[in-house]
């Protein structure tokens, strides 16, 4: 058997780090020296990746070559922003494919999953989103992207260090108070009303061509109007909330009620049961793939609702508020301060929905191995 595994990126990663050397130093303030030191860690990885190494190994390998060539990338960029060569891309593409090469052994290289499949479907995301911050940080400041344009990932941390407690009232305002209040009344709102209408034909009939209007109306339209019916105070983004989790739920509610099969239905009536029974034992629980499916879209758009409702009329407070006032300001790592912070919340609340689905819907053929 040969000694050699070659892999496409490996092969591309070596061929990038030798076309580097044609441009040194990489940046102003990097010496040829340590050019050098950056070219020969990716250099080694890409020809380690390309023997057939133990899986671990070449794990470990392909780790330490591509975080911590692009560690020195990053730190040789130093206050020279805006100076890096053709070299310095050409070693970070290296760099990037070193970790592509890594995701693509800890996800099994195409071959059957291991013991370690959780392990791995946490760390290949992971890992994932670090080198989007990676790419974003050195491409930002090496091509030198005006500030204004679009700060690097530091700036940002350094901005969400430095601004907590902003941060956190703005997270009470809009999150603890309109979201969390305007989410729970719509949803609870809309799976009432669609119990209701499921046992009342004409008023499923009646209202879902009323469902549809409104859900087409648009976000900056209704927004204003509730700030001028509830005040300029949470409540009124709360009422935005509300209008935009209703619908969705009513609609995937009603859709899930009528998932239950006839012969299922028939035997619940052949056994004596009643309407509230059938609903009950039968179908809501065919109901609520659907119900989830209605909280997972509503996460999002209860969060995207109140921060543009925020937008049209808030007090001095709020996720919204402080990005249309930072904007005005040119502050846009605080902008993007905001925005991390809304993706982080949103992916959470995502994420435990998503967890609490598959607690509840175990039995589903699609959590089947």
């Amino acid at each position: 058997m040969s000694a050699l595994r070659p892999n496409w990126q490996a092969l591309v990663a070596l061929v990038a780090t030798l076309y580097s050397l044609t441009a040194l130093p990489f940046t102003a303030s990097m010496s040829t020296s340590f050019s050098l030191t950056v070219a020969a860690i990716l250099a080694a990885g890409a020809v380690l990746s390309m023997l057939r190494l133990p899986t671990g190994l070449d794990a470990l390998v392909l780790m330490v070559t591509s975080f911590g060539a692009a560690a020195l990338l990053i730190a040789g960029l130093a206050e020279a922003t805006g100076t890096a060569t053709a070299g310095y891309f050409a070693g970070l593409t290296a760099a990037w494919l070193l970790g592509w090469r890594l995701v693509t052994v800890l996800s099994g290289d195409g071959r059957s999953s291991s013991q370690f499949a959780g392990i791995v479907a946490i760390t290949v995301p992971a890992l994932f989103g670090i080198w989007v911050l990676i790419l974003w940080e050195c491409i930002v400041r090496g091509a030198g992207v005006p500030f204004v344009l679009l700060p690097p990932p530091s700036a940002i941390g350094v901005r969400i260090g430095n601004s907590m407690h902003i941060l956190a009232a703005d997270f009470r305002q809009t999150v603890l108070k309109a979201v969390l209040f305007g989410y729970v009344v719509g949803c609870l709102t809309g799976f009432l009303v669609a119990i209701l209408a499921d046992r009342f034909r004409f008023f499923a009939q009646g209202l879902l061509p009323i469902g549809n209007m409104v859900s087409a109306l648009p976000m900056i339209g209704i927004a204003p109007v509730m700030v001028i019916w509830f005040g300029f105070d949470w409540q009124s983004k709360a009422a935005v909330v509300i209008v935009m989790t209703f619908f969705p739920m009513l609609v995937n509610t009603l859709a899930g009620l009528a998932a239950a099969g006839n012969m299922e239905r028939d035997l619940m009536r052949t056994y004596g049961a009643t309407h509230w029974q059938v609903l009950g034992k039968l179908r809501l629980q065919a109901a609520m793939p659907f119900i989830f499916n209605a909280l997972k879209i509503n996460s999002t758009l209860a969060l995207i609702g109140a921060i543009v409702a925020e937008f049209f009329g808030t007090p001095v407070v709020g996720m919204g508020f402080r990005i249309s006032t930072e904007v005005g300001r040119m502050n846009l790592d605080m902008v993007w301060a905001e925005i991390a912070l809304a993706a982080v919340v949103g992916s959470l609340f995502y994420g435990a929905l998503a967890l609490l689905e598959r607690t509840v819907t175990f039995w589903h053929p699609s959590y089947r191995k």
